[in-house]
């Protein structure tokens, strides 16, 4: 039992030591404290995992004290943004409550006690919209457009065509508030280009529920995200993919946060068609 509990601390240490020198590289550092729900060792692997992201945060929740210490590139993300991601894994945080469904699918162990709160109610979400919800939203960003097309995407490859479509109206909404103000002469030139292209194709896929329309105008759309994305910059890779079997056989092409392949052409019926051509940094 002696050398149970030594073996023990030494894995505390050493997880310690690599959350700071993880922290040690991350610029414009900011740190705070914050409440986050759970129980066991199992809960602190997976809070800090939703918290971390490399090179922008650093998660380290300990389990007795039930706080989470963040340590965020303040001109990357906020504490808010990596909340909302603790509270898509399933934990119940200061800030948010996690979805119902994110926490019945959490193991029996890390099912802690939920109280009720005054703190905002998030809704489900798939892993890539939370994971492009990170990224930075300055006043020159169209993360707002990004984080719209991948939720776009992902109802797309879910054949879902009523979602779809309310994805398609968050993301003609999110292209009409980009600010252009403060924007570089290159991405100001991009954005006046692409825009009423972006807008054209999100109008018609928001305006019917057929699938077959939808991914029509999803091919066009993401050839002038494409464009966008290479130079309006995310804070982490974006995966181009491509489906030789799409578009009559001639090919489709489309943009994802994982690397791992769903087809949004094809969708449950062959979700994993198709390759990444290039990974845009």
């Amino acid at each position: 039992m002696k050398n149970i509990k030594q073996l023990l601390m030494l894995v505390t240490t050493m997880l310690s030591l690599t959350s700071f020198d993880s922290a040690a590289g991350i610029k414009n550092a900011k740190t705070v404290s914050l409440k986050v729900s759970g129980n066991c060792e199992m809960c602190k692997k997976r809070i800090d995992a939703a918290a971390t992201k490399k090179n922008v945060a650093q998660g380290d929740w300990n389990a007795d004290s039930k706080m989470l210490s963040l340590t965020f590139d303040s001109k990357k993300s906020t504490a808010d943004q990596l909340l909302k991601q603790v509270a898509y894994a399933g934990y119940d945080n200061e800030k948010f409550m996690a979805p119902d469904e994110a926490y019945s699918d959490l193991p029996g162990c890390c099912q802690y006690e939920r109280r009720k709160s005054a703190v905002a109610a998030i809704e489900a979400a798939s892993p890539e919209t939370v994971q492009a919800s990170v990224m930075v939203e300055d006043v020159n960003s169209v993360a707002g457009v990004e984080t719209a097309y991948f939720g776009l995407k992902d109802a797309l490859t879910k054949d879902d065509a009523k979602a779809a479509s309310e994805k398609a109206k968050e993301l003609f909404k999110a292209i009409d508030k980009v600010k252009m103000d403060k924007m570089s002469a290159e991405q100001h030139k991009a954005w006046m280009s692409l825009k009423d292209k972006l807008s054209y194709d999100a109008e018609h896929i928001k305006g019917t529920n057929e699938l077959e329309h939808q991914r029509e105008h999803f091919m066009a759309l993401s050839k002038n995200m494409y464009e966008l994305i290479r130079v309006f910059k995310a804070s982490q890779p974006v995966y181009y993919q491509h489906c030789p079997m799409a578009n009559g056989g001639k090919g489709a092409d489309w943009l994802s946060m994982d690397e791992k392949i769903s087809n949004p052409y094809y969708g449950n019926s062959m979700s994993t068609c198709g390759k990444t051509t290039e990974i845009i940094k």
